[in-house]
C-alpha cells in the first residue's frame, strides 16, 4: 500500500487493513516496544525507538498505520514517547503540521462517512422492523387489507430512501454497479 492509497482511504478501511495485516499484530512482540515507559531515560528509549521503527519498516500496512496515527493526533510536541507507523512521536507532530489542511479534510470526510453509515444502518433497521411488524386492527380501525397497504407503502418508502443513500455511496466510492 502506498501513502497515496492510504491517504484516500476512509478510517474504517485503514483500521481494517491494519487489523488484518499489521506485522505487530501477527508477530510475537511486546507491544511496549512502541511506547516509552514512564521515567525511562533518553538513551534506552532511543535504542528502543530505533528497534521499533526498524520493525515497522517491514510492515505491509505501515503507511495505513501512519495515516491513522496522523488522523488520530498521535505524537506530542513536548515528549517523544511513542512509535506508530514507523514514525516517532516528534515526526508525527511535524508531519501533521505539514499536512494539516489535507488531514482536516480527511477527518471531515471520515466523519461524513460515519454519518452516512449511521443513516444507512438506521434505515435498514427501520425497514426490517416494518417488514416484520404484523399490522393488527382494533375497533374503529380500517380493514386489515387497508392496514397492509399502508404498511407496504411505508416499506416501499424506506426501501427507496435506503437505495438512494446506498447508490450515492457506491457511486462516490467507485462501485456504481454492484458485483
Amino acid at each position: 500500500m502506498t501513502s497515496t492509497q492510504a491517504r484516500r482511504m476512509r478510517r474504517p478501511v485503514l483500521q481494517a487493513a491494519i487489523d488484518a495485516s499489521a506485522k505487530c499484530a501477527k508477530a510475537v512482540i511486546d507491544p511496549d516496544l512502541f511506547f516509552r515507559a514512564d521515567g525511562q531515560p533518553p538513551a534506552p528509549w532511543q535504542a528502543q525507538r530505533t528497534e521499533a521503527i526498524r520493525f515497522c519498516h517491514g510492515c505491509p500496512v505501515r503507511t495505513a498505520c501512519e495515516e491513522l496515527a496522523l488522523r488520530d493526533g498521535d505524537g506530542n510536541p513536548r515528549v517523544d514517547d511513542l512509535v506508530r507507523g514507523g514514525r516517532s512521536g516528534y515526526e508525527l507532530v511535524a508531519l501533521r503540521e505539514l499536512q494539516a489542511q489535507r488531514l482536516a479534510a480527511a477527518i471531515t470526510a471520515d466523519e461524513a462517512s460515519d454519518q452516512e453509515w449511521n443513516e444507512l444502518t438506521d434505515l435498514a433497521v427501520k425497514l426490517n422492523r416494518e417488514a416484520r411488524r404484523m399490522p393488527t386492527r382494533s375497533s374503529g380501525m380500517p380493514h386489515q387489507a387497508a392496514l397492509l397497504r399502508q404498511q407496504k407503502a411505508r416499506i416501499a418508502e424506506l426501501a427507496a430512501k435506503l437505495a438512494v443513500v446506498r447508490t450515492a455511496r457506491r457511486a462516490r466510492t467507485g462501485w456504481e454497479v454492484a458485483a
